[in-house]
């Protein structure tokens, strides 16, 4: 830093937060506390849709948006890769306070963001009619799910731009920011979803659509405001060091991260699709339960991830300055604290899942509430497993040893897969399907914490 400062500066910089000094434990549990308060309204904002369809529409309109959802889950995949592959670059130039070099890195990953953003628009208005076509989507509710998914592709830049934002506020410790505009954002969203649904329900032909605009809406407004900040934030950060608007270099070291991290995601996002394609052939009852279940669900896994993020940022920013020691204790806290937040969730989605599934459907047919049910319930146990395997998977990817990431994730995914059509075709049904989830967890899981337990975290060496 150099020069004077402004009030605004100075709360800026205050705001970024230095996790390589302090006691490892307490700075990831101040560091990701803010990130649990993000991870919840994070959810609401995904399942604001399907309450909202289910409860003021039907039970058609939450399978119609449901089934778009595991579509727009794959550019959900490439905005994620370029928040991910940003925040650690960024987190470990920050922690080497290489703040010019950091800079270019920023503006690097939001032109080449916007470059593919672009792409992605223009294969998704090409082939989405392709795509629910291929998972089999039922005639009753493929036009809606047509509806649904062209105006989330309307929206596209603003998903990928507020990943951005939101990755460059974690890389330099400050997990605040996001928290406050993902509450606010995340509540409009809940209520312009009912307006849209209910007092003006009759601008909109198929309901789902209303839902559609409203997030919309709330998806710009969120994306504009967290780029003014980011703006804001980086004005803050005085270098004298030569500042790049773009480069061949870093872009590279950015996609070192990002790609493995968007295969991850869009393979996860290709194979939910290969499962919807099976258990659509169940019928509009199981379609509807699974939808329901499978947002619970991720509202548990997305938990994990975010927390296995945030333990990315600390280590990246701990092998920035050379702080190695410091990894393996992060990596104590982190589990720690998914374990507190597994022990509540198991217990509720086993025990009292039934009425977590009558929050997206007013009145569920038999065949929805149970499948709902028995997904949680097979489900729910593994938590502290796959909760583990993330964090594990958060100190891989901080460290950028992308080949053991990729060999854990990859064979935890693809299990899942192959074994939820192949016991589907069983004598167990839509519950072979299920099955498929544990089995791929514990078996990526193990991977996982022994690439970790493999890695040099002693001081003075480098992670292999």
């Amino acid at each position: 830093m150099s020069g004077r400062t402004t009030a605004w500066e100075r709360k800026n910089v205050q705001m970024n937060k230095d996790l390589t000094v302090g006691d490892p434990g307490k700075v990831v549990w101040r560091f990701c506390v803010p990130l649990f308060g993000s991870i919840i309204f994070q959810q609401l904002y995904n399942i604001a849709d399907s309450f909202v369809a289910g409860k003021f529409i039907g039970e058609s309109a939450l399978a119609a948006v449901g089934n778009s959802y595991e579509i727009t889950l794959i550019f959900i995949a490439f905005a994620f890769g370029c928040n991910i592959g940003c925040s650690v670059t960024v987190s470990q130039l920050f922690g080497a306070k290489r703040y010019g070099e950091m800079k270019t890195a920023v503006y690097t990953t939001l032109i080449s963001s916007g470059i593919l953003c672009l792409l992605l628009m223009a294969v998704g208005f090409l082939f989405g009619d392709g795509l629910l076509r291929l998972i089999h989507t039922p005639e009753e509710v493929l036009e809606a799910s047509r509806v649904y998914l062209n105006i989330y592709l309307l929206g596209l830049p603003f998903v990928f731009y507020y990943n951005v934002a939101t990755g460059i506020f974690s890389a330099m410790g400050n997990s605040k920011t996001p928290f406050f505009f993902l509450m606010c954002s995340s509540l409009a969203n809940i209520g312009m979803d009912i307006l849209f649904t209910t007092v003006f329900a009759g601008w909109f032909r198929y309901g789902v659509d209303g839902v559609a605009w409203a997030t919309f809406l709330c998806q710009g407004v969120s994306c504009i405001l967290a780029m003014a900040f980011v703006g804001r934030a980086f004005s803050a950060i005085r270098t004298d060091e030569k500042v790049l608007p773009f480069s061949w270099r870093l872009l590279g070291r950015i996609s070192v991260v990002a790609v493995p991290s968007i295969l991850q995601q869009s393979f996860i996002s290709v194979g939910n699709i290969v499962i919807q394609g099976v258990i659509n052939t169940f019928g509009t009852g199981v379609m509807a339960g699974y939808s329901a279940a499978i947002k619970l669900n991720n509202l548990v896994i997305t938990s994990f991830t975010t927390l296995g993020n945030g333990i990315s940022n600390f280590t990246a920013q701990n092998v920035g300055a050379g702080k190695l020691t410091r990894v393996r204790e992060g990596f104590r806290a982190g589990l720690k604290l998914a374990w507190l937040l597994c022990l509540p969730l198991a217990v509720l989605y086993f025990f009292f899942g039934k009425y977590f599934v009558r929050i997206f459907l007013d009145a569920p047919s038999e065949a929805a509430l149970n499948t709902g049910v028995v997904f949680l319930r097979t489900v729910a146990p593994f938590y502290f497993v796959v909760s583990a395997k993330l964090i594990a998977d958060g100190v891989l990817r901080g460290a950028e040893q992308m080949r053991e990431f990729m060999a854990a994730t990859f064979t935890d995914l693809i299990l899942r897969v192959v074994l939820a059509k192949a016991l589907s075709l069983t004598g167990l049904g839509a519950y072979g399907i299920w099955l498929a989830w544990p089995i791929g967890w514990l078996i990526g899981t193990c991977l996982s914490i022994l690439f970790y337990r493999k890695g040099k975290w002693d001081a003075g060496k480098e992670p292999r």
